[in-house]
């Protein structure tokens, strides 16, 4: 309904002609040629008609099943063809083209030309004869004038070359080669028509689609090489089967369908995607490890007309350990000699049947019973897995003749897939009694013992038995290490006595141990050795040491240095230590921030450059402990450490003669003093620079506290030791030695002083505490000799004044004067100031106050 009727004067093609083009299997072409328009049937006996199915690929044409072919819509109608696809015939597909002509001897009334043809389409793979006729191109210019057509582009002077002609007269475009669709599926060359070397239309695409068939059969791509575990379940993926098909893929030819050769009863194949799955799960590597399954693909979807390629793929099965090992043997047996040890005494193989040098494989020795007593070890021989049975502790025959062991073999990895379980075996192993030498017993003897206990004492008793006989007759003991010769060995007995001083602090001790080895020889000249292990005992044999007595202080800075002490000795005869100044200290000095070790010592009060010994009791946790003397430099310092002193170089040659020569006039000044000074009835002033200070006073005899002696006497210089107390710095009371004289102690507010007295004359030699610990310290360097010197000096001088009349005495014996205020920083000058003064031209390195006016005045401007 709705159709333009048919043009008067026309007939209708009541039936066209069907020519088959190709037959396949399944596949038939027809080309139905009909040289009218209008509706037409079409007899498509050859194509087939029973459960005919037709549709038209052109919407402007239907087709009937009767083969009648209708127009659907107002059509104007031109050479054209109409493609009708999907023909259905007993399931098989036909594809049939329907060509329409205008016939060439009727003159049409055209209503209306378009300059624009279809698609043109031919076959591949064309067979020769060439050229071949396409299709005719017209142009709606034609109708008026007399046209010329030429095509140009690919096909043409383009890639393909020479591909296409086209008649320039009647516009018939013809092919002159083959076409391959996999290499050009569709070319378009473009068209023009001109008149008297004009155009007479707009050049025309015109497009030639290729049209495929079936002639490349489907190929592998990839390795086709799989693997799936043993006894996987079914349907475990194994791997997939790629292949591909150069064929047009919107058609059939490229569809392809997978299909296994063998081995269908254990693997199965998806015929779509090619997934290869397990069909069992008795795959049993054990049993094959490899499959060999030939896969055939087919395009077609799979038809016998198809294209098709046969492939192997390999399937190997993975290994899981589904196999335990087993011994070869049901038992075992063995003999090993006593005594020996880390010796291999029996090869046990075995048998797996998974895979070699896996952990599947791998044997794991475990001995689950016998060996409680830890005799017995077993290895595995990495190449051979044997299972390698050692002894590394001796057996002794006579306590055990033979020993039953319980051996079990297991892999590395565990059991999986099977029911099985790991497989033991008994093994016997007989000891042989072999003639043995003494043996001690325990074979590490252990003492305490403390340590520098007298030489000759017993400490224990080490001896050696025959393994057969259980005795010890007739042994004779030796010793064969004994590093520091401590300990003797009684040879009869074994008896083991000290023979020098045990020193737990000694190098030769390791953590308080002390070890010594014992050698035992019997009647038939045998040998044993055992060890005896002494554990040395600490006592307190050890005081504390500072460890550092020569400090260094540097002014500006803390002005306090840390000192450290170490005990050689154990807990708790060892740190913390007790800390406290010595007997005789000069106050100058004072401990703070005592610790476990350590303590701080600080100036009492701010004191001059210059070296200061001072004493320091050190004592351990116990209480014991001695004084040390610790000597102090208070220096200027430069990164921590004291600067050189200035010596008298910086004065030059002749300065330096000048001093010399000044001293010595100045030593003869005061030998002329003590001589002369006597008739002079002056006042000498002394300065004292130690804690104690020479005072004026108008007392200017000896004083009534100092009785005169009938009887003559030696010089005493007596230094009593005055105890402080820690917290309270208050003395306490003071004790006279017994047969010294009481009037040779006076005791001040603040400290002791010591007076010498010569026949009942005073000798004026008040000293400090701080004073009198100078003088042991020197007495300690062997110098008393030089003071006792002195005293002898000191002691004829006091006879001379005792023949003189009271003013010399009183003119030239340093007296108690009341504190008046600080004296000169020069000091005195006096006869007596500089007696005692043994320092040789050691003062040059540190000149004082008294010989520098006199320096500046020798020195040259």
């Amino acid at each position: 309904p709705g159709c333009v009727p048919s043009p008067s004067g026309l007939t209708p093609c009541v039936t066209g002609s069907v020519r088959v083009l190709q037959y396949s299997v399944k596949i038939v072409i027809c080309v139905i040629t009909c040289s009218c328009f209008g509706h037409f049937s079409v007899n498509l006996d050859q194509c087939g008609t029973e459960g005919l199915k037709v549709t038209s690929s052109d919407p402007d044409f239907a087709v009937q099943t009767d083969g009648t072919v209708i127009t659907t819509c107002s059509v104007v109608f031109s050479d054209r063809t109409v493609t009708m696809l999907n023909l259905f015939s007993n399931c098989v597909l036909w594809e049939c083209f329907l060509l329409l002509k205008v016939p060439s001897n009727k003159v049409l009334k055209r209503y209306k030309r378009r300059w624009s043809p279809p698609p043109f389409s031919i076959k591949e793979n064309q067979k020769p004869p060439f050229p071949k006729d396409i299709e005719v191109i017209a142009s709606d210019s034609s109708q008026n004038y007399s046209v010329r057509y030429t095509i140009s582009g690919p096909g043409v002077r383009e890639r393909p070359y020479d591909v296409f002609s086209i008649d320039e007269y009647t516009g018939m475009l013809r092919v002159h080669k083959t076409l391959d669709r996999e290499e050009f599926n569709n070319i378009t060359v473009r068209a023009s028509s001109t008149s008297t070397n004009a155009p007479t239309d707009l050049s025309l695409p015109v497009t030639v689609i290729v049209e495929d068939e079936n002639d490349n059969a489907p190929e592998f791509s990839g390795l086709m090489q799989y693997t799936v575990m043993e006894h996987c379940n079914t349907g475990t993926l194994v791997g997939v089967v790629r292949a591909t098909d150069k064929d047009d893929p919107s058609t059939p030819h490229a569809k392809i369908k997978y299909r296994l050769g063998s081995g269908t009863e254990l693997f199965l194949i998806n015929e779509k995607n090619g997934s290869i799955t397990a069909r069992t799960t008795t795959l049993d590597r054990e049993r094959q490890d490899k499959y060999l399954v030939p896969v055939e693909i087919r395009d077609m979807e799979g038809h016998p007309s198809g294209l098709s390629q046969t492939g192997t793929a390999t399937i190997t099965l993975g290994d899981i350990n589904d196999n335990p090992p087993t011994f070869k043997q049901p038992s075992y047996t063995a003999e090993v000699e006593e005594n020996k040890a880390n010796v291999l005494i029996l090869r046990i193989p075995v048998e797996d049947k998974d895979l070699v040098n896996t952990d599947n494989w791998r044997t794991r020795f475990v001995i689950t019973k016998g060996n409680e007593t830890g005799n017995f070890r077993i290895d595995v021989d990495p190449k051979t897995n044997e299972g390698l049975l050692y002894v590394v502790k001796p057996l002794d025959y006579e306590e055990t003749k033979s020993v039953e062991l319980q051996l079990t073999a297991q892999n590395v990895a565990k059991l999986e897939g099977t029911t099985a379980s790991w497989s033991s075996i008994p093994v016997t192993l007989n000891v042989k009694d072999v003639d043995e030498g003494p043996e001690f017993r325990p074979g590490n003897l252990y003492l305490l013992v403390k340590e520098n206990v007298a030489n000759g004492t017993v400490i224990g008793t080490y001896t050696a038995t025959d393994p057969e006989t259980k005795k010890s007759n007739g042994m004779r003991y030796y010793k064969r290490s004994d590093p520091a010769s401590w300990i003797n060995v009684v040879e009869s007995t074994g008896q083991l006595k000290v023979a020098n001083t045990i020193d737990r602090e000694s190098s030769f001790v390791n953590n308080s141990m002390y070890n010594i080895t014992v050698e035992a020889v019997d009647e038939s000249k045998k040998t044993g050795t055992g060890t005896v292990i002494i554990q040395i005992e600490d006592i307190n044999d050890n005081m504390p040491e500072i460890k550092s007595k020569e400090l260094v202080l540097c002014e500006g800075s803390l002005e306090s240095v840390r000192i450290e002490a170490s005990d050689q000795d154990n807990p708790p005869f060892s740190a913390p230590f007790f800390y406290e100044l010595g007997k005789g200290h000069d106050g100058k000095w004072k401990l703070e921030d005592i610790k476990d070790t350590s303590a701080v010592l600080k100036p009492a009060k701010d004191l001059p450059t210059g070296v200061y010994s001072v004493p320091v009791m050190v004592k351990d946790l116990q209480g014991f402990g001695k004084e040390q003397t610790v000597t102090v430099q208070i220096c200027h310092c430069s990164n921590g450490a004291c600067l050189a002193k200035r010596t008298s170089t910086s004065l030059g040659v002749g300065g330096v003669l000048a001093i010399l020569m000044s001293t010595l006039l100045l030593l003869l000044l005061c030998l002329l003093f003590a001589f002369v000074c006597t008739t002079k009835k002056d006042k000498i002033h002394m300065d004292d620079t130690g804690d104690g200070m020479l005072l004026k006073s108008n007392t200017e005899g000896p004083g009534d506290e100092v009785v005169r002696s009938q009887k003559s006497q030696p010089l005493w210089l007596v230094v009593q030791q005055v105890w402080f107390d820690y917290d309270s710095r208050n003395m306490n009371t003071m004790n006279v030695p017994p047969g010294f004289p009481n009037n040779m102690y006076q005791k001040s507010s603040s400290n002791m002083v010591v007076t010498g007295t010569l026949g009942g004359y005073s000798t004026g030699n008040y000293r400090s505490i701080q004073e009198e610990a100078e003088f042991l310290e020197f007495a300690s360097r062997s110098t008393l000799h030089t003071w006792m010197t002195n005293a002898l000096y000191l002691d004829k001088k006091l006879m001379y004044f005792a023949t003189e009349d009271s003013g010399r005495y009183a003119d030239d014996i340093p007296l108690r004067y009341g504190y008046e205020g600080r004296g000169s920083l020069a000091g005195s000058v006096g006869c007596c100031s500089e007696l005692g003064a043994d320092e040789g031209l050691g003062f040059l390195d540190s000149l004082g106050p008294k010989f520098k006016t006199l320096a500046e005045i020798c020195m040259e401007k």
